[in-house]
């Protein structure tokens, strides 16, 4: 309980940053993004395409 209560304590504690992302940055980061969200996305349709494609062709026979 201890530790619960001094990591909530520590998050709790805000500093102010001096940071800035510009917008190239920024606009970096929503590509990263949607790539990997895409990817994983194409890759679980190329794992699922196959067997329902060749279920559906051996049910028309």
């Amino acid at each position: 309980m201890k530790k619960i209560n001094l990591i909530i304590v520590l998050l709790s504690i805000s500093i102010p940053a001096s940071a800035y992302i510009g917008p190239g940055m920024g606009g970096g980061v929503v590509a990263a993004v949607l790539g990997v969200v895409g990817a994983i996305l194409l890759a679980l349709f190329g794992i699922l395409y196959y067997p329902i494609k060749r279920m559906l062709k051996n049910r028309k026979k």
